[in-house]
């Protein structure tokens, strides 16, 4: 069962209110007030899981979890030496072809990845966790495009804001799934080669060894990232392990394909 959450202290419950409302009002990506701001990535976490808490009450009650800035590049890029981890919504997890509507995002972004759904547990008191121990608990693997939104974020100036990239839960807004594939253990996920096109037209390719060295890998990472928090994964939730492509930015109008080789492909319409 999911632990209940500690009682946030008041700075960090008017930090996930001041996120809260700033998504509401669809205001561009920047930095907390000063006296709310995350002073460590424990507070970071701590502001994401009670901006987070504030939205269950439309978007139901997390069911997921993705993993961010996968790459030394992207963590380069931000100031950070670690990925960081953000929670999925149950409501915003969507299964098969879906639609979404651009004008319902500030920017939308999409990324390129392995999904996995767990069958057994991943509790807390199992960590640390490796490939060989998650790999017990994978049920499904599949095609996966992460829904994200960076509210117009400034890519040059992400380093000064770099754990309010926590605090504002990775930018998720859910997922689109493909159909799970059960009888995944044969295939090669460090080999297997993903491409991305948009209304037909490739716009990038990578390969399962480009997030972590193994999508499994990655799912060990966000088991161990969430233990240190005295979180676990649970059976039926779904880990999208981070983007074989560069993110893209579709328009309405567009349609957004990922072909995930063996296990197969998912499309997202964009209205």
């Amino acid at each position: 069962m999911r632990q209940k959450a500690k009682t946030p202290e008041p700075r960090i419950e008017r930090a996930g209110a001041w996120l809260r409302d700033a998504h509401h009002a669809r205001q561009r990506f920047a930095s907390l007030p000063a006296d709310l701001a995350p002073r460590d990535a424990g507070e970071a976490y701590a502001i994401q899981s009670e901006y987070v808490g504030m939205r269950a009450a439309h978007l139901g009650p997390v069911a997921g979890y993705k993993i961010a800035l996968t790459t030394p590049a992207m963590r380069a890029m931000v100031g950070l030496n670690d990925s960081i981890a953000g929670d999925m919504h149950e409501k915003a997890i969507l299964r098969g072809a879906a639609r979404v509507k651009a004008a319902d995002y500030v920017r939308l972004i999409v990324e390129f990845e392995i999904g996995v759904e767990l069958a057994e547990d991943l509790p807390a008191i199992g960590a640390p966790y490796d490939r060989a121990k998650v790999s017990q608990a994978v049920g499904a693997l599949m095609p996966a495009l992460e829904l994200a939104d960076d509210r117009n974020a400034d890519y040059t100036n992400l380093a000064a804001h770099a754990l309010m990239l926590i605090a504002d839960n990775a930018w998720n807004e859910g997922a689109v799934l493909g159909a799970p594939v059960r009888d995944w253990q044969k295939i090669d996920l460090a080999g297997l080669r993903g491409v991305g096109s948009i209304n037909g037209a490739v716009v990038g390719e990578g390969h399962g060894r480009d997030v972590m060295g193994h999508p499994l890998d990655a799912l060990a990472w966000i088991a161990n990232n969430l233990a240190t928090r005295g979180l676990g994964l649970w059976r039926g939730d779904v880990v999208i392990t981070g983007s074989l492509v560069t993110s893209k930015f579709p328009k309405a109008g567009d349609l957004v394909r990922f072909d995930a080789g063996e296990l197969g492909a998912v499309e997202l319409h964009v209205d």
